[in-house]
């Protein structure tokens, strides 16, 4: 019987737990170790029986065979493959094919995303590339969403992003103030963790018994349970579309057929009636871009994480060429984990 592996989870945001949890699970089930690193999170965000190491000398103890990250960067310090999830189905990001120098190997969603990083790993030479799936999307695929009663009201989910130069909550608060007020749909407000609470005052200001800002760090529910998605260039599109539900976005950085773009906060209310009676124009665009985004819809992304973190461990780096010395993001992890 092969021996267990060993994989520890990196985590340096909240959003980090609903992605790796489907992973342990996976692990947990193959007879496998798994234990986590917080880099951020507090330890009370940690579940009943889940291993928590505290120091880098700990991890080093444990001595992982992979690390799995949904964020960009990671310790190079410590042991094992070191293996990117990633945070977002969000490739309108900047930032999102950026190469630092830190990963053996990115496990990708589907076309939209294998094809750029196949590239990249031809031209750098040091990382392989292996299309899976996201690991977040196992709950979303795989749990069925809670019953709905004839008659009930309409639900909006409103998650916008948190880069300044993106986020809609500024133009949008009084809008969607005024609609709460007339309209009797139901919200649900979902700010991104790194929100700045100047943008997200307004939105807090508002109060009705059909408006509700959550907390939970739980996306999959709030999906699951919404008739339509309000949001910006937010990677929180892209899940949604995988449910077959239209997404209105503010001035989406790159619009196109597959959501319905508002340019004008006038606009709002309008869209958001439509494609809340079924007035959905981009219905079979939207089919496409998802199915672009992630065409693996069984629920079983992790597993095929694991597969390829085997394959790899089993196989070595093989004729991959050395990773960059990275230096200063080194010296970084050093001077904050040390």
């Amino acid at each position: 019987m092969a021996k267990p592996y060993r994989y520890l989870l990196f985590a340096e945001l909240s959003y980090a737990f609903e992605i790796l949890r489907p992973l342990q699970a996976a692990a947990l089930e193959r007879g496998d170790e798994v234990a986590w690193f917080l880099n951020g999170p507090v330890p009370g965000n940690l579940l009943p029986g889940e291993r928590l190491l505290r120091t880098t000398a700990e991890v080093r103890a444990f001595h992982p065979d992979a690390v799995l990250v949904p964020g960009n960067e990671v310790p190079l310090s410590f042991p094992g493959l070191k293996v990117q999830v990633f945070h977002g189905l969000g490739i309108e990001k900047k930032g999102h094919f950026r190469i630092r120098g830190m990963f053996d190997l990115f496990c990708t969603f589907g076309p939209l995303t294998t094809a750029p990083f196949e590239q990249l790993a031809r031209q750098h030479g040091w990382f392989k590339v292996v299309e899976t799936g996201w690991p977040k999307t196992d709950v979303l695929l795989r749990t069925a969403p809670a019953a709905r009663a004839e008659g009930d009201e309409k639900r909006i989910l409103y998650a916008p992003t948190f880069s300044p130069s993106l986020t809609s909550a500024p133009a949008l608060a009084a809008g969607i103030a005024g609609i709460v007020a007339r309209r009797p749909w139901r919200w649900t407000v979902k700010f991104h963790p790194k929100m700045a609470e100047e943008f997200a005052a307004p939105l807090r200001a508002i109060h009705a018994d059909n408006y509700e800002i959550v907390s939970t760090t739980a996306l999959a529910p709030l999906l699951q349970d919404a008739d339509v998605l309000l949001t910006d260039t937010s990677s929180v599109a892209a899940e949604f579309m995988l449910l077959d539900k239209p997404v209105v976005a503010f001035r989406n950085r790159l619009p196109g057929p597959h959501l319905v773009n508002v340019d004008d906060p006038a606009a709002l209310e309008s869209s958001l009636e439509a494609a809340l009676g079924g007035d959905d124009p981009s219905r079979e665009a939207r089919r496409e871009y998802a199915h672009a985004m992630q065409p693996l819809r069984d629920g079983r992304s992790s597993e095929r994480v694991l597969d390829a973190v085997e394959a790899m461990l089993a196989t070595g780096r093989g004729d991959l060429k050395r990773k960059p010395l990275s230096l200063l993001r080194r010296f970084k992890y050093w001077r904050k984990l040390r």
